[in-house]
């Protein structure tokens, strides 16, 4: 047991080893680990941020006569806004106050509803010609 632990506490020898590395060499070893950090940041970092700053913006434009869908799965049209939450309407009769945070998504937009002008189709020229 001695034996063993005897050049544990000895360390390493003092002899003459090789010099301490320069600030190149340095820089050229801890060169993975700063690849690796933006390897991180460009690909788990950043687009995590800008989908954050998506749905911030998302919930701060809802607004009343929105079709949307909450995290759980209710569809509905906002029938109020209020500071810190909203009131769905699920049904004729179906009210819900729902917590912004707790929408997933927008559908359709209140302006998205009023009816498109419809597109006449032309038909073509039927003129037959005789030979």
């Amino acid at each position: 047991m001695k034996l063993f632990t005897l050049p544990l506490l000895m360390g390493a020898p003092q002899g003459a080893g090789a010099p301490p590395p320069s600030g190149m060499e340095q820089l050229i070893s801890f060169a993975p680990f700063i690849l690796i950090i933006a390897i991180f940041y460009f690909l788990i970092i950043r687009p995590q941020n800008k989908k954050q700053k998506e749905t911030q913006k998302m919930l701060s434009e809802l607004k009343k006569g929105d079709k949307v869908v909450s995290i759980g799965g209710i569809h509905g049209t906002i029938a109020a806004v209020k500071d810190s939450s909203i009131l769905l309407k699920v049904d004729d009769n179906v009210k819900i106050e729902l917590s912004r945070n707790a929408i997933a998504s927008v559908t359709n937009t209140a302006k998205e509803e009023k009816p498109e002008a419809q597109i006449e189709e032309k038909k073509p020229d039927t003129a037959e010609t005789s030979s």
